[in-house]
């Protein structure tokens, strides 16, 4: 289907940078002249609609149900309607453009157009991506804010786009739809996949931090509901009286003074089992304060708010560096009786088993005060059996990360292959009508991408609102 794809006979430049020549029968038009902006009053059945940087339009509830700016007050929310081109105008940038699948209501900073004639709303939200993938879109701006635009329909009216013949808009739709699902598939049988390792990750420690390694070991209740029991001649006590622990500096730019600057790590950069140290911000810690606020290797660093409970060690590599205040740095109150590595491996069973969450109240976002973390109760075992627990499940576990970051590198090329097909195929790069004539008439459909992982990933920003 994509092997014998030829380019078009003859093409021409209109003059647009961002798209470069398309074919020679082709045509081009303001924005406006193909859409209108659609203003509806919202009905009281109708739910909330969310734009997302995938390009997908649907019902929030349909995604997934956390990660989200709740609204307290609905003011001007308007209606949308299933086949709506929506066009998020904050967000447009990133890709958040799509046509509606459903009808509700959505924020009043998407814009929301019908088209005036035969333009087909879903080739233009193909056209609109490509805008924000060009970098187009994000040219515009007038610097709202950052990393951001106001791309309202009043500016996307002003553009000029590609029209290509009505039937040929269809037979790109067509096309794009078939291949791009087959790659979406693919991408989810490599997601899937991960979630399986991950589980098999997860159950070799479970067992290894629980009840160690000798099967035969006898066991006693921990009293810590979450872990169970745990070998009898392991001792179970509060964090505070194995590991100091210090929350990092508060990021005051008004106290700044630009002197003492050093790299500092953000909760951002801990992931889990290792430590993204990067393009790392700068923040101002004096020498007198850098015995608190600055990290040494061995130092567990643990994420307080967003990403609970998610942790690494820091294994050096730069002379200095500090840590922010959303971070906890643990340090044993005795190499000779603990081994941070351990309690990392720890810190993965208590986070799975939601340890962190259990004084969550409510839809409260749940935080990990140094309080809390210091009266949290783990099982500890002798320094030599800490040591041999953390270097089996380093070894055994090898295969498991070669084989999930060998995953997660076919997904990023499977990514990558989609968004150059995408904007090959859209710009007129490449002649799809006699392939589209050729693919079967009824489609598979995609589950609901929710039902397999959540779209957010770490260091990804939340698509929506």
């Amino acid at each position: 289907m994509i092997d014998d794809l030829k380019p078009y006979p003859v093409y021409k430049d209109i003059g647009l940078p961002w798209l470069g020549k398309v074919p020679g029968h082709w045509e081009e038009e303001r924005a406006k002249g193909l859409f209108a902006k659609v203003e509806r009053p919202i009905r009281p059945e109708d739910e909330i609609v969310t734009c997302f940087r995938d390009g997908n339009v649907t019902l929030r509830k349909n995604r997934r149900l956390r990660g989200y700016t709740e609204a307290i007050y609905e003011l001007g929310y308007q209606g949308i309607r299933k086949g709506d081109l929506v066009i998020h105008a904050m967000d447009a940038f990133a890709g958040a453009t799509g046509v509606s699948d459903s009808d509700g209501k959505g924020s009043p900073i998407y814009g929301v157009c019908r088209p005036k004639s035969d333009a087909n709303p879903h080739y233009y939200a193909h056209v609109v991506r490509e805008m924000a993938r060009s970098q187009w879109i994000l040219a515009l701006s007038r610097g709202i804010r950052e990393r951001s635009t106001d791309f309202r329909f009043e500016s996307f009216g002003r553009q000029f786009v590609p029209c290509p013949p009505p039937d040929e808009q269809a037979a790109i739709v067509r096309f794009l739809d078939h291949a791009n699902g087959k790659i979406e598939r693919a991408i989810r049988a490599k997601r899937k996949l991960i979630v399986l390792l991950n589980e098999q990750k997860q159950a070799i420690i479970h067992r290894a931090v629980t009840r160690g390694l000798d099967p035969a070991v006898k066991l006693k209740p921990s009293g810590i509901p979450w872990l169970g029991e745990v070998p009898e001649h392991w001792i179970a006590v509060s964090l505070r009286q194995r590991y100091h622990q210090c929350l990092g500096k508060m990021v005051d730019s008004k106290k700044a003074t630009g002197k003492y600057l050093i790299p500092y790590l953000r909760n951002f950069d801990v992931r889990w089992g290792y430590i993204n140290k990067s393009a790392l911000p700068l923040i101002d810690i004096a020498p007198n304060e850098r015995e608190r606020y600055t990290v040494k290797p061995g130092d567990l660093l643990i994420c307080e708010g967003r990403h609970l409970g998610r942790s690494a060690i820091w294994d050096g590599g730069i002379e200095i560096c500090g840590f922010q205040k959303a971070l906890h740095r643990l340090r044993p109150i005795s190499f000779e009786a603990d081994d941070p590595k351990f309690l990392q491996y720890v810190m993965i069973i208590a986070n799975a088993t939601d340890a962190f969450h259990r004084n969550k109240i409510d839809n409260a976002i749940p935080h990990l005060t140094g309080e809390m973390l210091r009266a949290h109760r783990f099982a500890f075992p002798p320094i030599y059996e800490q040591k041999k627990i953390a270097s089996y499940l380093e070894s055994y576990l090898r295969q498991h990360e070669t084989a999930i970051s060998r995953t997660e590198r076919e997904i990023k090329l499977l990514r990558e292959y989609r968004t150059r097909l995408t904007a090959d195929v859209v710009t007129g790069k490449v002649d799809v009508r006699e392939a589209a004539k050729r693919l079967p008439d009824a489609a598979e459909e995609l589950p609901p991408a929710d039902e397999l992982t959540d779209e957010v990933e770490d260091g990804i920003e939340p698509e929506g609102e």
